[in-house]
């Protein structure tokens, strides 16, 4: 495939090949879009010429050739959109998995750190509420809910199992930041107010860099994770050696 040419990194997801052939599609178009437009630009220059055209033509150019280049060019981009981008996102909406066939995590971005929380064992998130958020809550629990007493909180350290689905639910309690893991093909801005759902399934297990691909102040730079896809043994194990976070909302390494 053209994609190791292009520097493309390795693929981890299961919806991945459908992304990259898309890449590929629209860098084939976009190299026969430079070799025909550089080709017509060669010819112009050598067509009209100082010594070719010494004198202007005022009546110019009266075929509709250049019509129907752009019509085509249209053309080829609508089959881009309709062919392969809407099928594709409309894929991963369609297709969104059941949450008890899945990993469900939620995930609160912050400057400049990634808040990740696990349900229990009881499989049920506790209530969250962004007037208790403060520096001791990051994610704003409610002590109350005895729902929450068994959550599970890291920082910047996502553990998910090896094909299983994944359901993200991303949000951000003060600036517009961007979850982006270039392995998985996944980035989605995390906005303030809102609770946005994404999915991926991991094909591979291994270490994957958490990006914010969002500028979103001047710690941005270091505002780095860690997605570690485990076996499902490992996954097990690792879940079970973490303490609850309780109620207050804490609970990190």
């Amino acid at each position: 495939m053209i994609n190791k040419y292009l520097g493309i990194i390795e693929n981890a997801s299961k919806h991945g090949p459908a992304i990259d052939g898309m890449l590929e599609a629209v860098h084939w178009f976009m190299l026969a879009l430079f070799i025909g437009w550089t080709a017509f630009f060669i010819y112009t220059l050598l067509r009209f010429r100082r010594s070719k055209s010494p004198k202007a033509d005022y009546v110019g150019v009266t075929s509709h050739n250049s019509t129907y280049a752009e019509i085509l060019v249209g053309i080829i981009e609508a089959i881009l959109l309709i062919c392969f981008a809407f099928p594709l996102w409309g894929k991963q909406v369609n297709e969104f998995p059941q949450e008890k066939d899945a990993t469900v995590v939620r995930i609160i971005a912050e400057q400049f750190a990634w808040n990740i929380r696990y349900p229990g064992a009881d499989a049920e998130f506790g209530k969250q509420d962004i007037n208790l958020v403060s520096s001791e809550n990051p994610l704003g629990c409610d002590p109350n809910d005895a729902k929450g007493k068994d959550d599970i909180a890291v920082l910047n350290e996502m553990h998910v199992p090896l094909g299983k689905p994944v359901i993200i639910f991303l949000s951000s309690k003060d600036v517009i930041h961007s979850f982006c893991v270039r392995q998985m093909r996944m980035t989605q801005d995390a906005i303030p107010g809102m609770v946005i759902p994404l999915w991926f399934e991991p094909i591979k297990t291994g270490k994957f860099e958490i990006a914010c691909a969002q500028l979103c102040g001047m710690g941005h730079y270091k505002m780095r994770g860690l997605l570690i896809v485990d076996s499902p043994a490992d996954y097990d194990k690792w879940l079970k050696a973490q303490a609850p976070a309780g109620s207050g909302g804490g609970g990190y390494d």
